[in-house]
């Protein structure tokens, strides 16, 4: 009884404070402005299905989609395993679910073992892809070390969890023999190679480590769940949603600004003449400037740069970066949260997170939409900005001006009448 009182303590407790952190997360997000969905809806579920369930866009590099394949399958299948723990904690049982599933039970734990090892194994490819053979993409400028630390963190803490998986599996095979309290599970595969270790054990040891792995297991996952909160693994749940949100429209199709829009269409008689209402602020120079999508895009950046990596600006040397533009968008929003929501501490995203340089060396390609995972849009951030630099600062470079000036009075970017447009065909 002791144990399911203190069980249940932990539970609630880890609870509390994931729902304390989930609150500023969603306040956080409602800081940007709310636009209207457009689009199919059966169009955005095959996106969350293919995508982000999917896992589609990945396998466009096999080698770490595969071993991604089976941490993200790890981590959604081992924690069916979860459930059994948590009822086994809170009613006092031991394997609840073994008498119900009969012979089925020994091959569904030796299907969670198998993805185990795999995610064992990946994780340790991982780690030393980031800090023997150090990919570039995983070193660049933003990179900095809680970035890094943050993502090596994740991998042993995962490495951690799964060998305390195969210790108790171990350990109770050994117990199953000599205690009948101990629900017979059948041979598990993987974690019988363990069982040398521990089989001149007394029993009391046995149970020491059984019921130690079984408690740093289910705290661990608690754990880990109360972590990625705070760490760029909040994808694992921010993908769901920001693919649904993501644009459906073709990737090179840029949104107007509806104010514009209809003023260039009342000049032009498109449109029937109406009352003039205050436009607001001109493109973004703070996240309450974007839409919503924008910054459940930021929490939803796994910070894999395989945007960065794709980038024509950043290749060529310049300081664009696609995702430190989400993870500057991301950090912005906690620091708000942090203010309470509060806008007014002196700073913004443009100019203190993300400067001109950088949304000026963008060439508007796409590139870095066509290669995120999860259908992250940085391209959208950048633009406004620039069209606040440009249309309330008037701050764009001079020969942009230039171009603006020409397309507004000769309809091209080139200083000349558009009568004399096909000049050069004559002869």
């Amino acid at each position: 009884m002791i144990q399911q009182v203190v069980f249940a303590i932990v539970l609630l407790g880890f609870s509390y404070f994931i729902a304390r952190r989930i609150g500023p997360i969603s306040k956080g997000i409602q800081l940007g402005k709310q636009t209207p969905l457009t689009g199919d809806s059966s169009a955005r579920w095959k996106n969350v299905l293919l995508i982000a369930f999917g896992q589609k866009k990945m396998f466009k590099r096999l080698v770490p989609a595969v071993l991604h394949f089976f941490i993200y399958a790890g981590f959604l299948i081992i924690n069916l395993e979860v459930l059994e723990f948590i009822i086994d904690g809170l009613a006092g049982t031991h394997r609840f679910f073994a008498p119900f599933l009969g012979s089925i039970y020994p091959v569904l734990m030796n299907v969670f073992e198998f993805l185990a090892v795999a995610v064992l194994l990946s994780c340790v490819f991982f780690l030393i892809r980031r800090n023997v053979l150090k990919i570039p993409r995983f070193w660049s400028a933003e990179m900095t070390s809680w970035p890094r630390l943050d993502a090596n963190t994740i991998l042993v803490v995962e490495i951690v969890l799964m060998l305390a998986i195969l210790t108790m599996n171990a350990t109770d095979q050994l117990l199953q023999s000599r205690d009948a309290h101990y629900t017979a599970t059948g041979s598990l595969f993987f974690s019988s190679f363990l069982m040398p270790v521990f089989e001149n054990l007394e029993t009391g040891s046995l149970i020491v480590i059984e019921r130690f792995a079984w408690w740093f297991h289910i705290v661990g996952i608690l754990g880990f769940a109360l972590y990625v909160t705070y760490s760029k693994h909040l994808h694992i749940f921010m993908a769901f949603p920001n693919t649904y949100y993501a644009r459906l429209e073709p990737k090179g199709q840029i949104h107007n600004m509806p104010v514009v829009t209809q003023e260039v269409k009342s000049m032009l008689g498109l449109a029937e003449a109406s009352t003039p209402t205050e436009p607001g602020r001109f493109g973004a120079k703070d996240v309450n400037d974007l839409a919503r999508i924008n910054l459940i895009a930021a929490f939803a950046c796994t910070e894999c740069g395989r945007c960065t990596s794709e980038c024509p600006a950043n290749l060529t040397g310049k300081k664009l970066s696609p995702r430190k533009i989400m993870m500057d968008t991301r950090d912005r929003v906690e620091e708000v949260m942090k203010n309470d929501g509060k806008l007014d501490d002196g700073k913004s995203l443009l100019g203190d997170y993300i400067t001109k340089e950088e949304i000026n060396a963008c060439t508007s390609c796409n590139a870095c939409v066509e290669a995120c995972p999860v259908m992250i849009n940085p391209l959208d951030i950048i633009l406004e900005l620039r069209r606040y630099v440009a249309m309330e600062e008037s701050g764009s470079p001079a020969s942009w001006n230039s171009m603006f000036q020409n397309i507004e009075t000769n309809f091209a970017p080139w200083k000349f009448s558009p009568s004399d447009r096909f000049n050069w065909a004559k002869d």
